[in-house]
Order: structure tokens, then C-alpha cells, then sequence
């Protein structure tokens, strides 16, 4: 009986997840189509749900028009910020490796060979566990 119920529950469980999911909006489709493109689109689908005359739809084109610019513009705004914040993200990467790799040779010149290796190892499981913090501070940040 229990074999049963189990097995009808799998069958249950798998034959919902095999079900397609249709997308309301393909992606893909909207950006391939020109801000213009999109404005008349938007535009007629209005006219059909709010039965818009041609003067509302003339004042419409102009608003859809101004808002696409808008758009458009914090679009481009956008790129360039991220491409900023990136640039400045491998600059200071960059830097951090660089005191990394002169603090280590610091204490390779100091420091003797078994002295560096227990000072490699202890800075090793120091990060391990400053990595584990990180990921428990990330956890409880999306909870």
C-alpha cells in the first residue's frame, strides 16, 4: 500500500514538471524590434483595449515616443556605468594582488622555510573561514 501511494505521488510530481511553460512576453522577440516598432505595437494594442480615437492615439505617439527616448537614454546611461564599475572592480583587484604578492615576498625573505610554510597555512585557513562567513552573511542577506 505504501509502494502505492508513493509511486502515485512520483508519477504525480514528475508529470507536473513535465508540463511546458508558455512565456508571456518571448524576450527575444521584443528586442529585435525597433523602439518605433515597439511604440506602434504598444499603440494599437491600446487603441484595441481602450477604444482610442485618432486624436488620443496622435497625443498617445507622442508620449510612447518620449518615453522610449527616455529609456533608451537611461538604457545607454546604464552600459556606461556598469562598464565603469567594472573597470574600477579589475583595478582594484589588480591592486589587491599586487599587495598580496609583495606581502608574501616580505615574508618568504623574513621568514624561514618552515616558518613559511605554517604562515602560508594559517593564512590559508584564515581565508577558507573568511569565506564561510561571507557565505553565511550572503545567506542570511537574501533570507
Amino acid at each position: 500500500m505504501k509502494n502505492v501511494c508513493i509511486v502515485a505521488l512520483l508519477v504525480i510530481g514528475l508529470s507536473s514538471f513535465a508540463q511546458e511553460r508558455k512565456e508571456r512576453h518571448p524576450k527575444g522577440e521584443m528586442e529585435q524590434m525597433t523602439p518605433e516598432q515597439r511604440n506602434q505595437l504598444h499603440l494599437k494594442k491600446m487603441t484595441l483595449d481602450l477604444d482610442l480615437n485618432a486624436k488620443q492615439q496622435e497625443q498617445l505617439t507622442k508620449i510612447l515616443a518620449d518615453q522610449s527616448a527616455k529609456r533608451e537614454a537611461m538604457k545607454a546611461e546604464h552600459k556606461v556605468k556598469m562598464e565603469e564599475a567594472k573597470a574600477i572592480r579589475f583595478e582594484m583587484k589588480k591592486k589587491i594582488l599586487d599587495e598580496q604578492i609583495e606581502m608574501k615576498n616580505k615574508m618568504k625573505s623574513i621568514l624561514s622555510a618552515e616558518q613559511f610554510a605554517k604562515w602560508e597555512m594559517k593564512k590559508e585557513k584564515n581565508n577558507k573561514r573568511m569565506g564561510e562567513g561571507r557565505k553565511k552573511h550572503k545567506e542570511r542577506l537574501r533570507d
